[in-house]
């Protein structure tokens, strides 16, 4: 079994998930947790992997300063 990466690189990949995901967690929808669980893990395992999960909609605003 592989080792987790360190925490700082969980962290910055949680903060980089998609906004949706991360709020979504908290959600009072079990269904809307679970998708939104589902999707965070996705994205830190693919940042984790060294893959870019970015995904780019003009709807959505960034939170970048």
């Amino acid at each position: 079994m592989d080792r987790f990466a360190d925490p700082t690189d969980i962290s910055e990949a949680i903060l980089h998930a998609p906004g949706w995901a991360r709020v979504g967690i908290t959600a009072p929808s079990p269904r809307l947790r679970e998708q939104a669980a589902t999707e965070l893990a996705r994205a830190v395992a693919a940042r984790l992997d060294g893959h870019s999960f970015a995904v780019e909609d003009g709807r959505q605003f960034s939170f970048e300063l």
